[in-house]
């Protein structure tokens, strides 16, 4: 989920700031680009050079691959493929490579719902305990009002990324577990009085989607989505990936700074936030039907225009639900994308440029980050899938489209904004760091012997997380995810540094040990080390204390 580090997570802060971290060189020659698929005369003149252009996104901010849809009154004017599947293999990106969309799955589910509640199987302003009698917040008025439109627009009161430590990375529990959790989520803010980004709620939107359809989120997006759309290469996540296929590796910056591949990642316990793996090919297809207010090409069998969904239910799914503060931005090369009104509708954003309504969204996963962006009023829209977590080429690339066809006056070379802030970023992170180190006693040492402070730990929400000696060092592991274990050092008197095996998730955290009067530990409290550590590592929600031995 985006900001600094993206992930599925992503997304959302401001649509000014989802970053990257500083980025090394690049590591060797990129190959010239695949062969566009539609002719370069169809392009406008400011995009004659686009693949150039898309080159120095990639060697700037250190991408392997990128790939690039452009859509324009219901035509692909491109779709096209730059660079590598994996760095130190020669297989190229095309306009067929799969990639994670992330977070852009959310605009589907949102579609899922609006179709079955045309189909009179739910009512979009239907209680979520309607359809999942079951379901329970931590708060029971936000409980018994929860309506299945909430669970689409950020407004729940939860607090931003709240439980995402549930799924993310990805944990043994079941989607169902996953929403039964969410009774011990604390609320952090008044129910729709707050935006606060969250993957949580569309674990909800998954099931209440399975329940009155009688089908796995799965076979229903294949099914009632895919099939109709077209879009055949289309994947809901990656176990579904088969050898051979044309698909991206992932890459990250291993210790925010070595570029490697990472491993793939299946989301199968939310997998209506962030699962799809799809390509620009067919992302062309499904921004077309989206910039056709539902309609599909063709006929029926009466004669009549084949619709995936209404009008009436493209204009709720665009209809601002929760406003988003506009903040300025970090470089004020940047205040030229400072929207007039920001917000979330139904699974998009929608913000304006150059006096048009956008309808976005940005995706990121383990090594790949999206942004799909769609300009209603002119019948644009614009898809770009990497293969790195880096925000700022999606940007870069992203708005490079859009002042083409919005703003042709005006050539900004977005790459080098987005490299400032980039580095403007990574210099607050350094700042951040080096108070740290100011404000540390690095002569205490811990009040305990080492072996006092190993033992289980629960959390009210998302279990158990154990600490034990091994070899002399106090390890520490997330009891239900694979990925989080790593090896505690000491940082000052009774707080500790974790840092976990898997150095490509750049999510270290400070534990603090709090002790009552008689020396024993009574709470364990754990934050992100940087500022960079993307928001759905939400370590600073856990309350853990002891589990006493039977």
């Amino acid at each position: 989920m985006s900001l600094p580090s993206l992930s599925l997570r992503v997304t959302a802060s401001c649509m000014v700031l989802a970053l990257a971290a500083a980025t090394p060189a690049w590591p060797g020659e990129a190959p010239p680009a695949t062969t566009m698929d539609t002719a370069a005369s169809t392009l406008p003149p400011m995009l004659q050079d686009f693949g150039a252009y898309v080159d120095s996104a990639r060697k700037t901010f250190n991408v392997p691959g990128i790939a690039v849809a452009i859509v324009k009154d219901g035509k692909v004017v491109l779709e096209q493929g730059y660079g590598l599947r994996e760095i130190g293999k020669p297989d190229k990106v095309d306009a067929h490579t799969l990639f994670a969309i992330a977070s852009n799955t959310k605009a589907f589910t949102a579609a899922s719902l609006q179709m079955l509640a045309e189909q009179k199987k739910l009512d979009m302003d239907g209680r979520v305990t309607d359809y999942l009698p079951w379901f329970q917040m931590s708060d029971p008025y936000v409980t018994h009002d929860m309506r299945v439109r909430d669970l689409l627009a950020h407004r729940s009161g939860l607090s931003l990324g709240a439980g995402d430590l549930l799924y993310w990375p990805p944990t043994s529990y079941t989607t169902k577990q996953v929403v039964q959790h969410l009774a011990k989520v604390p609320i952090a803010n008044g129910f729709r009085s707050h935006y606060a980004y969250d993957n949580i709620l569309f674990a909800v939107a998954t099931l209440v989607i399975e329940n009155v359809s009688g089908q796995r989120y799965a076979d229903f997006i294949r099914e009632h989505i895919f099939k109709p759309v077209g879009m055949d290469e289309s994947l809901v996540d990656m176990t579904y990936l088969k050898p051979g296929m044309d698909v991206a590796t992932g890459h990250a910056l291993y210790n925010f700074k070595d570029l490697k591949p990472v491993p793939p990642m299946a989301w199968t316990n939310n997998p209506g936030a962030g699962g799809i793996y799809a390509s620009v090919h067919d992302m062309a297809k499904w921004m077309n039907v989206q910039l056709n207010g539902g309609e599909l090409p063709g006929v029926d069998s009466d004669g009549k225009p084949r619709r995936l969904f209404s009008q009436d239910s493209q204009n709720q799914m665009w209809t601002m639900l929760t406003p988003i503060p506009v903040s300025d931005p970090p470089i004020p090369e940047l205040k030229p994308l400072l929207p007039n009104f920001f917000g979330y509708g139904e699974g998009w954003f929608l913000s304006d440029y150059h006096g048009q309504k956008l309808v976005w969204h940005t995706g990121g996963w383990p090594g790949m980050v999206s942004r799909v962006t769609l300009v209603p009023g002119l019948k644009l829209g614009v898809v770009v899938l990497t293969n790195q977590e880096s925000g700022a080429a999606f940007n870069a690339v992203t708005y490079r489209v859009l002042d083409a066809y919005l703003h042709p006056g005006n050539k900004t070379d977005w790459v080098a904004v987005y490299d400032k802030a980039v580095k403007h970023a990574q210099g607050n992170a350094d700042e951040s760091w080096n108070k740290h180190e100011a404000a540390r006693d690095a002569k205490s040492k811990p009040s305990l012997p080492l072996a006092s402070y190993a033992g289980t730990y629960r959390d009210p929400w998302y279990g158990d997380v154990i600490i034990s000696m091994e070899g002399g060092k106090l390890r520490l592991r997330f009891s239900k995810t694979r990925q989080l274990v790593g090896t505690m050092t000491p940082w000052q008197h009774d707080s500790f540094i974790v840092r976990w095996d898997d150095r490509a998730l750049n999510a270290d955290a400070f534990v603090n040990f709090a002790l009552d009067v008689d020396g024993r530990v009574r709470e364990v409290r754990m934050a992100p080390i940087s500022p960079l550590t993307d928001f759905s590592f939400d370590f600073q929600d856990l309350r853990l204390t002891p589990v006493q031995a039977d």
